[in-house]
């Protein structure tokens, strides 16, 4: 057969379903788990690994990946909430650990972050937009324009003590003053991580998904420095597959993706990708294989037009966020150290 009649016989594409993200969770989990007792023993040295526990299902599944690879003994958790954070955070956090027979600490990094000025600058901000924001109102942040086709830009939400509630659009300067004071959150965790991993010699476990990895969602030298990322290859459809199949408890395996990092109930994408994780996906999926707008367009229930706009947030949000991913710039090589 000729190499035209061999193309011509090919067959179309499967349909984009959410199917095409299904994988062998049993053979991926062994995968995962020999990579980590690889990579902790031989190529980084370190008798045990330190996850940091949300109680979110990244962080967990993580946490039941590296008991399983290593063993509850080499295991060490940290719960490390604020006065932002949701009770329900360090409750699951701590279910999970014990669950799965590791100790872990519990550490409120609080006084921390109101001795260096993270709320102070926060609210300073918000103040420029609402003057009688006060400590005992509540706010976040949404994204907005992008998933349209604009620009994408943020917006401010407030509530007062009554429930009151007020928005407006946040300029540059203050969106940025919030977003460098609450990334002090994320910060002060991975200083008390990199503590406990060098106390105990240690790896340290980052935790995110494929989304946010390749989206660039996670804080530079926060939540986004780790010595190995087990998950990050992963599609959350995928996470939560794997923490089915771990047996986590199943609050963990239901609790839909929040940032927890600002006082007022958030999901992440309302922050930040406009599509629940699911949809983001498939839509991830299916751009990195190539499939078209229209086939998305039909997968989601949406316009063509919108399919497209979302591949675009897409790209735009890796151009934007390739800084978090960039190492150090060098004047010039230094090969004797091998990167």
């Amino acid at each position: 057969m000729s190499g035209a009649s061999e193309r011509m016989a090919m067959p179309a594409a499967a349909p984009l379903e959410p199917q095409v993200l299904e994988l062998d969770v049993a053979a991926e989990v062994e995968r995962i788990c020999a990579w980590m007792v690889q990579e902790v023993s031989s190529t980084l040295h370190r008798r045990g690994v330190v996850v940091a526990m949300s109680g979110g299902v990244d962080s967990s599944v993580c946490a039941a990946l590296a008991v399983r690879a290593l063993g509850p003994r080499k295991v060490y958790g940290l719960l490390l909430p604020e006065r932002d954070s949701k009770t329900a955070s360090s409750d699951l956090g701590r279910e999970v650990a014990e669950y799965l027979g590791m100790s872990y600490e519990l550490i409120d990094i609080s006084p921390t972050l109101q001795a260096i000025g993270c709320y102070r600058l926060r609210d300073d901000a918000i103040r420029v937009v609402f003057p009688d924001y006060a400590e005992d109102w509540k706010c976040k942040v949404a994204i907005a324009g992008g998933a349209t086709g604009g620009i994408n830009f943020f917006k401010l939400i407030v509530e007062a003590p009554d429930g009151r509630r007020q928005e407006a659009r946040l300029p540059l300067r203050e969106y940025l003053q919030v977003v460098a004071a609450t990334s002090f959150k994320q910060r002060v965790r991975k200083t008390l991580e990199y503590y406990h991993a060098d106390r105990l010699n240690f790896a340290v476990i980052g935790t995110p998904n494929r989304l946010e990895y390749d989206q660039g969602f996670f804080v530079k030298n926060g939540d986004g420095a780790a010595d190995l990322k087990p998950i990050a290859h992963l599609f959350k459809t995928q996470v939560y597959a794997l923490a089915n199949y771990l047996g986590l408890p199943a609050d963990v395996c239901a609790a839909l993706p929040t940032t927890d990092t600002y006082s007022l109930v958030q999901g992440q994408e309302e922050f930040y990708f406009a599509l629940p994780y699911d949809q983001m996906d498939l839509a991830l999926w299916a751009h990195n294989h190539g499939r078209s707008a229209s086939e998305l367009a039909v997968a989601l229930g949406m316009t063509e037009e919108h399919a497209q706009i979302v591949f675009t947030d897409i790209e735009a949000k890796r151009r934007t966020t390739h800084y978090q991913h960039a190492r150090p710039l060098l004047v010039e090589p230094v090969t004797e150290v091998n990167s």
